[in-house]
């Protein structure tokens, strides 16, 4: 009898310690995810009122990003990076994002093969 005691104590503490840990994880999870969010949304909307679809204004430098949005330079890149309406310069000048897509991307988008 004092053996299924212990016994029991020891799966209900396995059991509540597994359950204590993944929701430790789901919270960090859910934290990081709205920060991502979050970020995203603000560094997207200071683009489109700090960027226009005309040339020489289409693209913002990542430590003007960064500066205005109060983050730091590698925050800003994956930020950028990751939001799927950000679009990386691919011009003379690196480390620009803009919010205006570039022309013609690949030439399988053109053909039907692949698209985004």
């Amino acid at each position: 009898m004092a053996d299924m005691a212990v016994m029991d104590g020891i799966i209900i503490g396995a059991v509540g310690g597994a359950f204590a840990g993944v929701t430790v994880w789901l919270v960090q999870l859910a934290q990081t995810k709205i920060g991502e969010r979050r970020d995203q949304r603000r560094v997207y909307e200071w683009l489109l009122n700090n960027t226009a679809n005309e040339a020489g204004k289409q693209y913002r430098s990542t430590r003007a990003i960064a500066s205005w949005n109060n983050l730091t330079l590698d925050r800003t890149r994956y930020i950028c990076s990751v939001h799927e309406k950000i679009y990386l310069s691919t011009g003379t000048q690196e480390d620009m994002w803009s919010i205006y897509e570039r022309g013609d991307r690949s030439i399988y988008e053109k053909r039907g093969l692949l698209s985004t």
